[in-house]
């Protein structure tokens, strides 16, 4: 790994670790919570590769265990295994939209599995609240991250080459 990757992977972290205590944007309905721009790390990192997307899904586990526990941290694990498929489907080139768009729904069962042992079959909670809930933030979140990235592409700070330069 270079250490502009390096660099970058180490602040996608630091963001992933501090969004769950210092963003004050949140939605809490039990079993369900959403911060906002909790996913955005996760998302940009998924443009490094798989590994820094896990990487960067650990920091979101650490960050969410300390500021909201344990299952908020076990929900949170999802966006380990959520980066790394969307940094394998833009390493085959389909769009940064298109990821979103076929993670969301893959995130929101991932929560659901999470969840159900805390509120059982309870099909309100579970599907509605916790499954609808994550696929909204999820999506919320893409927008922003599809922002930034447009922002950062106008600044000449190029996330997006990384995979090519380093692989």
């Amino acid at each position: 790994m270079n250490t502009k990757k390096l660099t970058i992977t180490a602040l996608l972290i630091s963001f992933a670790i501090m969004i769950p205590s210092v963003v004050f944007l949140k939605v809490i309905i039990p079993p369900f919570s959403a911060t906002l721009g909790s996913h955005v790390p996760m998302f940009l990192s998924m443009f490094l590769g798989p590994e820094v997307a896990a990487l960067v899904g650990i920091g979101s586990c650490i960050g969410f265990f300390i500021s909201l526990g344990p299952v908020v941290a076990a929900r949170a694990f999802m966006h380990i295994l959520i980066g790394i498929i969307g940094a394998k489907l833009l390493q085959k080139k389909i769009s940064f939209r298109k990821v979103i768009i076929i993670t969301a729904p893959i995130h929101g069962l991932l929560e659901c599995l999470i969840v159900l042992p805390f509120v059982g079959v309870n099909i309100y909670n579970l599907l509605i609240i916790t499954g609808i809930g994550t696929i909204l933030h999820h999506s919320i979140d893409g927008v922003i991250s599809s922002a930034i990235l447009k922002v950062l592409e106008k600044s000449k700070i190029n996330i997006l080459n990384q995979q090519k330069e380093t692989d």
